[in-house]
């Protein structure tokens, strides 16, 4: 059965692909912000409007439970294969969970908020109203897993190390910031002078602290199967290439008292095996090689969970709302590409996508069809007519959004479901008209050129196959031809970050609190720097404005008209085709592993699950 196209990267990241997304950058403001403009006290937390919903002392999150036993093994599957463990850097494809487990941050976000942050490798926290700089305190009992203390030499080497040779987002977040510096015994500061970006002193609070003692600059670029020294909870004691990735609890974890982490980090041993195929990925979990499964399947979920150890009930299927918006799900169009540089192109495309017809005869009517970049919270443009505030952010840009879109009336082109649906056919050749095209026999061809319309759809794995195979066979009916190339996870990531396709499949996800993360997804200066993930290759001076305008905002009012702005901005581009999205998280575990009572508003977090046999 067709399932929902899948971020490669968040397959291979696991959960933590997915929490490193929104440590990634998410638009802040610290819980002085409406007061005057003053140096601040040391606080425990920073949030994001108003105070911190749990006070200097609070006892443990709301979603974890401070009596899980710690004790035993959890065993997780992961779809896809990698090739280092640097997670930190554009070659090769990381492990899941290196990030997390291994290398941790000044602070740590809580699941239970739009967007907080509390002590962890720093137990306090300092920055002004206007946010030009922010000090950090480090914890004087932080520790690496070698057990040399962590340092503020350390936290200036990583922001350096970081700025200088990592990822493109490090790079463009960490520059912003002009200097840091030592301050007193355990204090460092960061000179945010400039950068104007109220964001920053959060983004600086979730950056990895690596170990300078044990961290090579001139090799820190290169893959390898040696994981950086860190300060979490988890060191990796044994890799199989490709194949798997052994984390073993550090008994003598620093942090494993501190408030945060209550309740948290209880298996003895967690693995990740890498599973190539779909198939066997689904069998190795029913014969209980894994212990807990992400289904991402609607036809999988609806029909083969009937296993005898489901019946037995030692597997049982759970679903776990979660408020986060549902992201974008879409096919990308590469707009570098001369045939798909024309928006009435792109348009006519998704006019041949047939979602009624998909739903129903894949996904069993389970999913509702993606509107928005930021469907499913008050973020989302679809269906609000743009108030004052938008339409004053958009003034200097006119006509870079659809009136319809402006309204708040446009939604996605609905068929009549039979697969076959005519008057899609027909919009879809009348904008292609426009554009220059006509049908020679069955051939779409450009009148002036003579050039067939034909491009090439880049997947990965079956599931993605499937889905491009089908819209293949619905561009047909228009004379276009869409070959579908479906290459090994190593290859369509390199091809990704080189932005070597016409189309193909992501899911950008979002946050209750977008930001920095926006610059990186479609911000004019990384369309071209390899590794971003402007996948389409936007270059838009509206949008560009609208996220400024979103980083900027100290009332949450501004800041929600913001991202309604840019989330116009996005759809009247056509940039991709939206697909869809699952209303809940569908979760099968093995009864051996227990969790909470209480979910997360981000939904499941396995950090806070533990094994029935567990003892201590």
């Amino acid at each position: 059965m067709l399932s929902p196209p899948l971020d490669l990267r968040a397959l291979t990241q696991s959960s933590a692909s997915r929490r490193d997304v929104l440590r990634g950058g998410l638009a802040a403001a610290v819980a002085m912000a409406t007061r005057p403009a003053r140096a601040e006290q040391v606080a425990h937390a920073i949030a994001m409007h108003g105070e911190p919903a749990w006070g200097p002392n609070f006892d443990h999150p709301t979603y974890s439970d401070p009596a899980a036993p710690k004790g035993g093994a959890l065993l997780q599957g992961v779809l896809g294969t990698f090739d280092c463990l640097n997670p930190f850097i554009v070659k090769g494809l990381p492990a899941a969970n290196i990030r997390s487990y291994v290398v941790e941050s000044l602070l740590s976000r809580g699941y239970d908020e739009p967007f907080t942050l509390y002590g962890l490798i720093a137990d306090g926290v300092e920055t002004n109203a206007a946010r030009t700089e922010v000090t950090f305190t480090i914890n004087k009992t932080a520790r690496f897993a070698d057990g040399k203390p962590v340092t503020p030499d350390d936290v200036i080497f990583s922001w350096e190390l970081l700025r200088d040779r990592g990822r493109p987002n490090f790079r463009i977040y960490y520059a912003k910031a002009v200097k840091a510096e030592v301050v007193g015994e355990r204090g460092v500061r960061f000179d945010l002078t400039g950068s104007d970006d109220r964001e920053l002193p959060l983004i600086i609070g979730l950056m990895p602290v690596l170990a300078k003692h044990a961290t090579n600059p001139d090799t820190f670029e290169e893959t390898g199967f040696t994981a950086p020294l860190g300060s979490g909870p988890y060191t990796v004691t044994n890799v199989r290439a490709g194949a798997s990735v052994t984390f073993t609890r550090d008994k003598n974890y620093w942090g494993r008292d501190l408030p945060i982490n209550r309740g948290l980090w209880n298996f003895d041993t967690i693995r990740y095996e890498y599973y190539r195929d779909g198939n066997t990925y689904f069998e190795a979990f029913k014969k209980g090689l894994y212990d807990v499964r992400a289904e991402t399947d609607p036809g999988r979920w609806q029909t083969a969970y009937n296993f005898p150890a489901l019946r037995d009930g030692h597997v049982v299927k759970e679903e776990f709302p979660y408020g986060l918006p549902k992201g974008m799900q879409g096919l990308v169009f590469n707009t570098r590409r001369d045939i798909f540089a024309d928006i009435r192109v792109r348009e006519a495309l998704l006019h041949l996508f047939d979602f009624e017809w998909i739903n129903h005869t894949y996904l069993f009517d389970l999913y509702k069809r993606t509107a928005s970049y930021f469907d499913g919270c008050d973020l989302s443009a679809h269906g609000t007519p743009a108030n004052a505030r938008e339409r004053e952010l958009l003034t200097p840009f006119p006509d870079v959004v659809r009136p319809d879109i402006m309204e708040g009336k446009w939604a996605p082109p609905k068929t009549d479901g039979s697969g076959r649906d005519h008057e899609g056919v027909r919009r879809a050749l009348g904008l292609l008209k426009q554009a220059g095209y006509a049908l020679k026999g069955t051939q779409l061809v450009h009148l002036d050129s003579g050039r067939p319309f034909a491009f090439e759809i880049l997947t990965t794995t079956r599931d993605q196959e499937r889905l491009a195979l089908a819209y293949a066979q619905s561009l047909k009916r228009a004379g276009i031809l869409a070959q579908v190339r479906n290459v090994d996870p190593t290859q369509f990531e390199h091809r990704l970050l080189s932005f070597d396709f016409d189309m193909t499949e992501y899911h950008w996800e979002q946050s209750l609190s977008p930001g920095n993360e926006q610059l990186f997804y479609w911000g004019s200066e990384a369309a071209e720097q390899q590794g971003s993930r402007n996948y389409m290759g936007v270059k838009s001076k509206a949008i560009d404005a609208m996220i400024a305008a979103l980083l900027s905002a100290t009332a949450r009012e501004d800041f929600v008209s913001a991202v309604r702005a840019l989330d116009r901005v996005l759809l009247s581009g056509f940039y991709v085709i939206p697909l869809y999205y699952p209303p809940s998280q569908w979760i099968a575990r093995w009864t051996r592993i227990r969790h909470p009572s209480r979910t997360s508003l981000y939904g499941y977090l396995p950090e806070t699950w533990w094994h029935q046999d567990a003892r201590s």
